[in-house]
């Protein structure tokens, strides 16, 4: 699965207004919610009670929040670069500014699980990550994530 099908490039966010993971989260369904048609409270309730089962902060300054909604047409992405880190009680106890936010349909079961592990595959790449990290164009941040996986691996 390749990003490009279920990221677009008005689901790239550079942020300067959070300072907290709710924020985060806030932002994330208020985009989601604006793409999709569905309610952004709900959205927001869905990836906090994600949370609440144990922070997706992976460690590294990196979170995958996700969760799975009724009426949603397929996986989606939503890419946050935060300008200022925040505490997203990761594994690490480090701050994070890189957020890849996953929301599904509920039963897309393979789908779901694909688009999780092929975003989690993306953002272990040092040199991927150090790339996000060094820009604040959100159509670079756009073109960065939606290379196919094998340009990752030969960056």
């Amino acid at each position: 699965m390749e990003l490009a099908s279920i990221l677009t490039r008005d689901c790239v966010v550079v942020c300067a207004k959070v300072n907290s993971k709710r924020q985060v989260l806030q932002l994330a369904a208020d985009r989601a919610a604006a793409k999709t048609g569905l309610k952004a409270h709900e959205i927001f309730e869905t990836l906090l009670e994600r949370e609440h089962c144990g922070s997706t902060g992976l460690g590294g300054g990196i979170a995958i929040p996700h969760g799975k909604l009724d009426n949603l047409d397929g996986v989606m992405g939503i890419f946050l670069l935060l300008e200022q880190p925040v505490d997203f009680d990761a594994v690490d106890d480090g701050p994070v500014d890189i957020v890849f936010v996953l929301l599904a349909p509920k039963g897309a079961g393979a789908n779901h699980l694909k688009a999780l592990s092929r975003v989690t595959r993306g953002l272990r790449e040092e040199s991927t990550v150090a790339q996000l990290r060094a820009t604040r164009d959100a159509d670079r941040l756009y073109e960065l994530l939606t290379r196919p996986a094998t340009a990752h691996n030969a960056a």
